[in-house]
């Protein structure tokens, strides 16, 4: 699975606590982070050349697109072009947020690239099918960088999030989707400016349950009771890329091998 950065991370953690057996090759990104205001062009390009090394190097079964800007850039080019399964995480994410409201009135919230693609309201709508879902989507500038830097816990997070989320806490939503990987690490803050009555929703839990359904029905999936191995790579600082890894994913990752594109 790959992420522009750290954010993938929680699709990883899910990963490993539902199917332990399986091994797990991560790859941020972070010599190219933050994705999202890239022009999806340029994303798309990251994905295919990512995509196209866990294939060739590492021989994965299936790749995992843990970053929604990547996926709202790239996932249907992946889909076509890689000789193995791809699985995104915006429709399992999209399909939690319909399932979880009650009032019907639900919110997205993701980078620039993410929300401006129009891949979630799509999703929503698909996922929605014939019930009345009303959306409102906002985009959350800056919040990458503040778990990126370590910083999800700091006044000024709390400050922008304020701003940030005004639109989607004024439409009164009462479920809203955290549609970045990074935003799970910022859900107390999140959860503190929208309040109890707004359930968050997270696609990490939903892609691995996916991710179980697409091994189960490709019979890819490794045999119960044994104990997957796990390999971190980083195409920016790789000892940086461990330290606060680590403390947002847990002792599990260890040795971080560092990648350097060629030019």
């Amino acid at each position: 699975m790959f992420d522009s950065g750290f954010g993938g991370l929680t699709v990883a953690r899910a990963v490993m606590d539902l199917l332990p057996s399986e091994d797990v090759v991560y790859l941020g990104d972070t010599g190219r982070y933050p994705y999202g205001p890239r022009d999806l062009n340029e994303v798309r390009d990251f994905a295919r050349q990512i995509a196209r090394h866990l294939v060739e190097s590492h021989d994965v079964k299936v790749v995992v697109v843990a970053c929604n800007t990547a996926a709202a850039a790239a996932l249907d080019v992946l889909v076509d072009e890689c000789p193995v399964p791809v699985l995104g995480v915006i429709e399992p994410g999209a399909r939690a947020l319909t399932q979880t409201t009650v009032t019907g009135r639900v919110g997205v919230i993701g980078t620039v690239g993410t929300i401006g693609s129009g891949a979630y309201q799509a999703a929503v709508r698909e996922a929605a099918g014939d019930a009345a879902v009303t959306l409102t989507c906002a985009a959350c500038p800056g919040f990458v960088e503040f778990v990126e830097r370590g910083e999800t816990d700091s006044e000024q997070a709390h400050v922008l999030a304020e701003r940030l989320l005004a639109p989607v806490s004024d439409a009164g939503v009462d479920a809203l989707l955290l549609g970045c990987t990074h935003y799970p690490f910022l859900a107390r803050t999140i959860g503190d400016v929208m309040g109890r009555d707004v359930v968050l929703v997270s696609s990490a839990d939903e892609t691995a349950f996916a991710l179980k359904a697409l091994l189960d029905d490709e019979g890819l999936a490794a045999p119960p009771g044994g104990s997957g191995k796990h390999r971190w790579v980083s195409t920016g600082d790789a000892a940086a890329f461990a330290a606060l890894g680590r403390s947002l994913l847990g002792p599990e990752l260890d040795v971080v091998e560092a990648l350097e594109w060629d030019a």
